[in-house]
């Protein structure tokens, strides 16, 4: 069974409300901007997770070649990782990572 579902598209950031641009590579599954995420998924792409909180980034660690954005949910408290974008503003990178 498939868990993995590409879904790619423009939306408006629940936190900073700027518009998000669809990524183009891969699924874009933060903003760019404030690195705010949506708790919308089980699995990345599924869209069946009925808690619809805002993920914080609270953290940042390496992975290979990258970094993954730690986020706690502001609803639930459950935790998550995404791997940054090339798009990401490295300045809110920055900041999330000296504010540990």
């Amino acid at each position: 069974m498939k868990k993995f579902h590409m879904i790619d598209e423009n939306f408006l950031c629940e936190h900073c409300h700027r518009k998000v641009e669809k990524l183009n590579y891969s699924a874009r599954d933060h903003c760019p901007y404030c690195f705010y995420s949506k708790h919308v998924d089980i699995n990345p792409g599924d869209r069946a997770n009925p808690c619809q909180g805002l993920l914080k980034p609270i953290d940042i660690e390496k992975f290979k070649d990258t970094y993954k954005i730690i986020y706690q949910c502001e609803k639930c408290g459950e935790i998550h990782k995404n791997i940054l974008a090339n798009d990401d503003d490295i300045d809110i990178l920055i900041q999330i990572s000296s504010t540990k």
